[in-house]
Parts: C-alpha cells; structure tokens; sequence
C-alpha cells in the first residue's frame, strides 16, 4: 500500500497543472459549502440573540383595521385601543407579568447645532422590563415621573452618539418638537434585528409626556399598540387567551362579531424566521455541494484520459505480476489523494472566505466543526465514486492488449 501511494504521488506531481485543475472542482465545492452554511448559520445566531433581546414571551396587541370607503386599511389604523384596555388587562390577566401601553411617532430630536430623527415611543416604565432594556449610563424614567408627565427623555445608544458624539448626555436639554426634554438616560445597545433594523434607534418618554405634550392625539386615550409579557414562555398561549376574551368583554363584542385589534405572537413570528433562515442555509448548501459533484466529474474524466495514456504502463505492471486490484488500488489512491487534496485546500479557502465576509460586509458567520467534517467527507466521497469507474476499467485491461497499444 505505502508504494501505491509512492507510486500515486509521482504520477499527479508529473502532471501538475492537470492535478491542480482537476482539484479545482473540489476546491471550490468545499469552500462554496463550508461559506455559505458559515453564512446560513450566522442568521441563524443573529436571530437567537434578537430572540433573547426581545422576550420570546412578548405578545403585542394591535388595533384593528379601519374603513375608508369600503375599502379595509393596513392593521393598526383603527383607534380601538385605550389606556383603559391596557389597565384592564393589568388587572385581571392572571397570565400576564407586564403591561405597557405604547403611542409613537416619528419625530426630529435637537441638541445644540445637532439633530437626528427617531422613533419617539411614549410609554410607561415597564415597557423596560418587558423589552429586557438595560441602562447603560443614568436610569429609566420613574413611576411618579410617568404619572405627571415629567420632561424627561431615555435615549438609545445610536441616538445618544448621533446627538453627543463623545459628551456625557445625562443631564443634557434636548428639544424634541419645540419640547425641552432632560435626559435621564441612555440605553445599552442591542443592535440590529435579522433583518437589518437598529434597535438603538429609539427614544423612549413617559406616556403622559407623550400624550399631553409631544402628539396630542385626536383620541384622547387612545393607544397604537399594547405590549405584554407573558409570565414565561409556556403561559404564552395562556396569556393570548385571556388578552382576547377581556379585550371583547371591553369593546362589547358578540360572538358573530370579529376582533376589532389583533394580538401578535412575537415567538411565533421569530420562530418562523428561524425556521425560513434554516431552510435557506440548508438550501444554500445544496446549492454548494453541486460545485462538488462537478469536481467529481472532472475527477474521472481526467482518470479516464490518464488510463488511457498510460495503457502501455497498465500492460507492463500487468506482466510482471501485478493483479487488477493493484492496478484498481493505484488508480483509486490517485483520485483520493487528488480529493482529499482539494478538501483541505477547499476548508482554508472556506474558513477565510467567511472571516473576509464579516469582516468586510460585517455579516455574521459561524464555521462549525460539523460543516467542514461534512464538506471534507462528502468531497472524499465524491473522489472515490467517480475515481471507481476509471479504476475499475483500468483494472480490466488485457495484459497482452496494453502492451501493444500505441
């Protein structure tokens, strides 16, 4: 065996640019699959964290859809939830561990010759506990400050760098419309959703501030959405329930009447991403490993041409004394060496390929160990199959036959 291998070896380096193009093949495929389920793995990772940010337990009730004409708008354009609705459902959801009533808007924030435009959410203290926020510098905004709508105002980090750059904002006047507003705090940072929204992006004051001072809305208690956490992600099922049958007791609908809001099961939804996110890895990697089976294909059409260049050399081995599974073996450790080659070149080229994407791109991407021993063993795979075939045909050569081919 160990002079198979001697034997295998000078035969590829006497030809070294055919066996380095025929590696080619297989160098790509393993690369191509090792990068892109680094790639399908990583979203898969951006979505845990998102996941673990956001609450696996949040539910959010949506207003429901109003008409215009005969014609039914987007959800959330009816005006059917109250700050009434939200302090029901604190009372007497047994399901729930949070309730936050929640307007926003749009808005432009000023500090000094600076200004950055936002999302202005106005809501009560728990919405930080609910939404798992952290304070990075300062505090949230209190229970009393809520209640009498105080001028104070929680920034998110990109807000906060956008406004202050390098300065301290605790402490700072900020005007968002013309309202002077001191920040209490700053937000730690969360990051980018899956898909690609900032989380840092945002601003948070007190409800009533909102309410009286920044949006005077047309409907004096009215809300945009209501966000709730469920005790733990088992009750969540539970707690929807409950949202559903109070709201319906409130709005005094019948049993023929539908929902006039709707309750959005953030688990749901993340775990439907999740779900796409692995399908896509999984098909991107289909997609990659037919780079291998072509490298596969090149594989034995070389091994043939070289059965066919070196019948001479076959009938001669043959003559004095070699058997067809000497001959079979040869062959076959030729395309093995020629694949096993390529994977290893192919996983360098992979790994690299991922470390140069999140950093230049800054996409996420996680190499498993899993990947490479599955990209480097199917590669393998595909050498010996298709190195079989030439091996084989070799091996049937008549003796006599190889001798006198010219």
């Amino acid at each position: 065996m160990l002079e198979t291998l001697r034997t295998a070896v000078r035969s590829l380096l006497s030809n070294k640019i055919r066996s380095a193009l025929t590696m080619l093949g297989i160098i790509i495929g393993v690369a191509a699959v090792i990068t892109m389920v680094a790639i399908g793995a990583g979203a898969s990772v951006n979505i845990q964290k998102f996941i673990s940010g956001v609450g696996s337990n949040i539910l959010i009730v949506m207003p429901g859809a109003s008409t215009a004409g005969g014609v039914r708008q987007q959800a959330g354009s009816a005006s059917t939830l109250t700050v009434q609705d939200a302090e029901a459902l604190e009372q007497e959801a047994f399901a729930l561990k949070g309730v936050a009533p929640e307007i926003y808007s749009r808005t432009q924030l000023v500090y000094g010759n600076m200004n950055w435009s936002t999302m202005i959410t106005g809501s009560t203290p728990s919405i930080f506990d609910i939404r798992e926020w952290r304070i990075a510098d300062g505090r949230f905004f209190l229970d009393g400050e809520a209640r009498s709508g105080a001028k104070v105002v929680v920034l998110g980090s990109t807000v906060a760098k956008n406004l202050f750059g390098e300065e301290d904002p605790i402490g700072k006047t900020i005007r968002i419309r013309n309202v002077p507003m001191d920040v209490v705090g700053v937000l730690a940072p969360k990051g980018q959703t899956p898909w690609g929204q900032d989380q840092d992006d945002t601003a948070f004051v007190p409800f009533r501030t909102a309410q009286l001072r920044l949006f005077r809305r047309a409907a004096a208690n009215s809300v945009q959405r209501i966000t709730v956490s469920a005790l733990n992600g088992d009750s969540v099922s539970e707690a929807e329930r409950e949202i559903k049958a109070i709201l319906r007791q409130r709005h005094r609908l019948s049993e023929r009447e539908t929902d006039d809001f709707d309750v959005r099961n953030m688990a749901e939804m993340l775990d439907a991403a999740a779900q796409s996110t692995k399908v896509m890895s999984l098909l991107l990697g289909a997609v990659a490993s037919v780079s291998l089976l072509v490298g596969g294909i090149g594989i034995m059409n070389i091994m043939l041409v070289s059965v066919t260049e070196r019948t001479r050399e076959i009938g001669i081995r043959m003559a004095i004394g070699a058997r067809g599974s000497d001959i079979r073996t040869q062959f076959l450790m030729e395309a093995l060496l020629l694949s096993v080659a390529g994977g290893i070149i192919g996983i360098v080229l992979g790994t690299s390929a991922s470390k140069i994407i999140t950093g230049i791109l800054g996409w996420a991407t996680v190499v498993s160990t899993g990947s490479i021993v599955l990209a480097f063993g199917f590669s393998v795979f595909v050498g010996i199959f298709f190195g079989f075939y030439p091996a084989w045909k070799a091996s049937l050569l008549n003796p006599i036959e190889a001798l006198r081919y010219e």
